[in-house]
Parts: C-alpha cells; structure tokens; sequence
C-alpha cells in the first residue's frame, strides 16, 4: 500500500529481549524490498533506556534508515486481546488521562522532529464515489453501534452519506424501539455472541427488525449482524439465544477459527447492494458458522479468495434483507452503496404511497 500512494513507511520493530539481532531484523527489511522509502524504525518493549542507546548504536552501524527512537515496555498502556483481535474502544475506552498519558510518552520516546522532517507533505486523493451526489438527504439509514456491533469499514458509512444517506446510529443492547422514520437498517460485525443474553432480552426491538424485514425494508448484515438476522445464536456453552428471526438459519460459536482471509465477492443474483455480475471486495474473519439452515435459500455470492480460487458460495437474501459473513468494502464498488440508498428510497416511496 505505501508503494502504491508513494509514502514513506516507519518501521516498528518489537525489541523485547533482542540485542544486536534487531538490527538484522532492521537491515532485513531495508533490503528486502528496496522500492519501499523507509522513514525510520521505532524500537518496541524495550527493557530500559539503556536498551534503546545500544540498539540505535547498531543500527547506526549497520543500515541506512534512522533511529527515531523507542518505547520502554509498560503493562499499565497495554490493550487486552480477545478472540478477533484487541479489545474495542467500546468496551476498552481511551480516557482523556490515558490520551495525555500517551502523548508525554511518544514526546519523550520519539525524535518526533526528525520523524516529520523526513514526511512528505502530501494532500490525499478522493476515492471514486466519494463526490456527494445530492445536497438533500434522501433516507434515513439506521446503523447499530454499540459493544456488540462495532466493526465498520468507515468509507462505507462515508459513502453512504455521500450516495444522500442520513445515517442514524442506534442500539440493539440499549434502545427498545428502531429510530423513528427510517428507510433501511445496517448491522456491521462485532460480538453479539458476548451479548446474546441481553440483545435476546430486548425483544421488543428483535420484533420490531424482523417485521421491518417481512414488510421489505432494506436490511444489510454482515458477520456479527448476519447472526444477529438470524434465529438463533448458540454460543461455546451451548446455550441458545434468540435472535431477529429474520433468517430461519441458527449460528454457533466454536472456539478456534473458521474462516479468515480477502475474498472477492461477485453478486450471483439482484440484491439490494446491486444487480447480478456486480463485483466487490472485502473480508472474513470469524470463529461460528451455520449449523442450521432451512432448505429453499440460495446463495446471492459467488467467491474467490485473495489468489482467485473459488469459495464455496454464501450471502443470503430473503424479502429485502441480506446477510453473510463477509464484510464488504464498498469503496471497492462505490456502486454497491449508491444501490442500497436507492433501494431505500423506493422502500420509502413504496411506504409512502
């Protein structure tokens, strides 16, 4: 990526417990690709100030790129970690302490002087589909954000608005009714089996989405928000939640990984993210799958991993509602957000009258 948008890259090596060898590690990549302008390398857990004197001395003996400094091990900054990765900010918050906290560190670490003296000043380019298409908003899109719908490309919100969405956040955990006036809802991925038990006791809400499904409202899905259009939700205890109902499909949690990768996505129906052929990018990664699914539903994907072998097909699409597993980058296929608005303005109009 750096190569592509022809910016320098800082080099951040983990130097706990290394000594000349990080300087290997450091020259290694140096060489290893010599299109690559590196800016500096920032040493990582380092064990004293010591530390970081005998490996920029090294480093300085040995390559090129310069030392900017480093950053001495501290447990009390460190984010915990569970399965998909660190802990979010939803439920991991950065306090205004912590944030100042961090910055005296990085400005007594770092030769932030030297950093920016070798960073070009550089004026990033709009993505195609980024250009607003109409002053007026033309539909009200509900988002869930919250602890347990948290992952969201952001140039997909960001297209959306631009495509004339209002995008309206809400809570599956906290609110007991939809936001008032909306046209079409989107479930991002997130943790939902971490909250099964109390997005379960909001029933009021889980009604409310699966009658907005039945009567054609456009609702998107993905990975967390997939399972949570779905009927059931069995998490590593084996207890059963329920969900939306929106799919007549169950989902369990297991505890090792199911799927994890890129995958390219080419739509082998009409759905309300686009017509049949329309191709778009994005990722999976997650730890359940289906484990009941009721007969008569087609798979509206064909897919390819990141080396063009074919997947097997997924995304499933019933009255307007569409889910998988897979979350899509619509800055990919800005035309997969200009659909899913117009799609939302028909529903609309169709309510309408």
């Amino acid at each position: 990526m750096a190569k592509w948008l022809g910016i320098p890259v800082v080099l951040l090596v983990d130097a706990a417990s290394m000594a000349r060898s990080a300087a290997a590690v450091v020259m290694g990549f140096e060489n290893f690709d010599r299109q690559l302008n590196y800016a500096g390398v920032l040493f990582n857990n380092l064990g004293s100030s010591r530390h970081l004197n005998y490996l920029a001395d090294a480093t300085r003996q040995k390559v090129k790129m310069p030392c900017l400094g480093g950053v001495i091990r501290n447990a009390d900054i460190a984010i915990p970690e569970r399965h998909l990765g660190l802990v979010t900010p939803e439920d991991h918050p950065l306090t205004r302490e912590t944030a100042a906290e961090l910055a005296d560190m990085i400005e007594k670490s770092i030769s932030l002087d030297r950093l920016l003296e070798n960073l070009p000043q550089l004026i990033p380019p709009r993505p195609a589909g980024m250009e607003l298409q109409s002053p007026e908003k033309k539909v009200r899109i509900a988002v869930a954000r919250d602890n347990a719908f948290c992952f969201y490309y952001p140039d997909n919100l960001e297209l959306l608005e631009c495509q004339g969405a209002e995008i309206v956040a809400f809570s599956p955990l906290a609110d007991a009714d939809l936001p008032p006036d909306v046209d079409g809802l989107y479930f991002g991925g997130g943790y939902p089996e971490l909250f099964a038990g109390k997005l379960s006791e909001n029933r009021r809400l889980r009604d409310q989405i699966r009658v907005k499904s039945r009567r054609g409202m456009p609702i998107y899905g993905e990975c967390g928000g997939f399972m949570y259009l779905c009927e059931e939700l069995i998490d590593q205890n084996g207890t059963s939640h329920p969900m939306t109902g929106c799919f007549p499909f169950a989902t369990k949690m297991f505890p090792r990984l199911k799927a994890l990768g890129y995958r390219e996505i080419t739509l082998a129906h009409d759905t309300i993210i686009g017509g049949r052929n329309l191709t778009i990018r994005g990722h999976e990664f997650h730890y359940s799958e289906l484990t009941r699914q009721a007969a008569g539903f087609q798979t509206v994907y064909r897919m390819a991993d990141r080396s063009g072998v074919d997947k097997a097909p997924e995304g499933y699409q019933t009255d307007q509602t569409l889910g998988s597993y897979h979350h899509l980058h619509f800055g990919s296929q800005p035309a997969a957000a200009a659909s899913f608005v117009e799609n939302c303005r028909l529903y609309r109009d169709r309510k309408n009258g």
